[in-house]
């Protein structure tokens, strides 16, 4: 149960500051997209893998779309 939380509490952690950082190289508007919308996609997946470990459906759900949103963004950017 310990090994479980740890990784939970990683995922959490990471993936926050990475969608930190999405945000503010997308509002900046510095040419920096690419890197933006990747660093949402890796969010998205560590904060699912977390969802997954939580058995938290409806918050996995939610990062199925903003994984999408990020590979609308690398798509259109591109």
């Amino acid at each position: 149960m310990d090994k479980k939380r740890k990784l939970t509490s990683v995922f959490e952690i990471s993936g926050s500051v990475l969608a930190m950082v999405y945000a503010l190289l997308i509002a900046s508007n510095t040419g920096n997209e690419i890197l933006g919308f990747s660093l949402l996609f890796i969010s998205a997946s560590l904060f699912a893998a977390w969802a997954v470990i939580d058995r938290r459906w409806t918050f996995l759900l939610l990062q199925a779309f903003y994984a999408g949103s990020a590979i609308i963004g690398l798509i259109r950017w591109a």
